[in-house]
């Protein structure tokens, strides 16, 4: 367990842009363990800057390749650039599988450009856990760009919309990918369309049902998702895609939907700490014994359910105050 000294001159070195200190940061977090713990205290002063943009959409949808595209776009004009890509798990070792960041290989040598491969590790919702926490570590280490590529898993990955900034939605034509997304209610969570391999036939005929969509569902929304369509592989529409991002970001940042989101966000960062450490403050509690003479008074009908649980959540509260006095 690193001192405070320690961990203050690990975040200085993080911020000073140590590849190797921010590589090893990551991987502190993905472990979940004391020293993460204290790591996250120290950076979060500092984090607050970069655009966060989230890439999600269907498996094969084109996602990295049209990232590796924006990335190139970016280092053009200069600015550093962040990539959290979060790949299926490895059933042989538990890490990502790697596939998105060999994809980005272009980028591997470039001092400026920071490629982060995740496994998911059975978290549901597109997102390793420790995504958000890795974002903010590369805030801090000062890219000004941090994209956040989903894992690709379909109908539930809506968990990018309450940690970035920006939400582009990928779809392909012929895929029926359109239907999906908005029977699974991913289109609340997108900001920008990107209709990629828009040079396959179809690709009108999608980009017209977005349209006729996003009428019935936001036409009285203050924003309405612009639609790009681009072909990963050779980079058309690429400018056109950041320039809608970056509109976006200029359209939350003046009418104060951009504060407000990342309130957003943090209200429900902090209900999902909440709800951890209360899962695990109750799984040390179910094996006493007067935890099972609760429950047998709920199996014969003296004692409801509802009334269990509030005794015993007043318990756990009580008791996790007293563990922290």
């Amino acid at each position: 367990m690193k001192g405070y000294g320690a961990i203050q001159k690990w975040v200085e070195e993080i911020r000073s842009g140590n590849r190797r200190k921010i590589a090893q940061a990551i991987s502190c977090l993905e472990c979940r363990s004391p020293e993460g713990d204290e790591l996250q205290k120290a950076i979060y002063p500092h984090t607050g800057n970069a655009f966060l943009v989230g890439v999600t959409g269907a498996p094969g949808a084109g996602k990295s390749t049209l990232v590796d595209q924006l990335v190139r776009h970016l280092r053009k004009r200069k600015q550093r650039v962040g990539v959290l890509a979060v790949d299926p798990t490895s059933p042989f070792t538990g890490g990502a599988l790697l596939g998105d960041r060999v994809r980005m290989g272009s980028h591997a040598l470039d001092p400026d450009v920071f490629i982060r491969s995740m496994g998911t590790r059975g978290n549901l919702g597109g997102l390793a856990r420790a995504t958000r926490e890795a974002a903010r570590v590369l805030d801090v280490a000062g890219y000004d760009v941090v994209f956040v590529e989903t894992v690709g898993v379909g109908q539930s990955e809506i968990d990018i919309m309450h940690m970035t900034d920006s939400v582009a939605l990928v779809l392909t034509p012929g895929s029926g990918d359109a239907v999906q997304v908005f029977k699974a209610g991913i289109m609340e969570a997108a900001d920008v369309f990107v209709v990629n391999k828009s040079d396959r036939s179809g690709s009108g005929k999608l980009v017209r049902d977005i349209e006729e969509l996003l009428h019935l569902s936001k036409n009285e929304a203050d924003w309405i998702p612009s639609i790009v369509q681009t072909e990963g592989r050779t980079g058309r529409g690429t400018d056109q895609f950041w320039a809608e991002l970056e509109q976006h970001r200029y359209f939350m940042q003046e009418t104060g939907g951009w504060g407000e989101r990342r309130r957003s966000h943090l209200r429900r960062e902090v209900q999902v700490i909440i709800e951890d450490r209360l899962r695990y403050l109750l799984g040390k509690q179910v094996n006493r014994a007067d935890f099972q003479r609760d429950l047998d008074l709920v199996q014969s009908r003296k004692l409801s359910p509802h009334r269990m649980a509030a005794k015993w959540l007043s318990e756990l509260v009580r008791e996790e105050g007293g563990g922290r006095s």
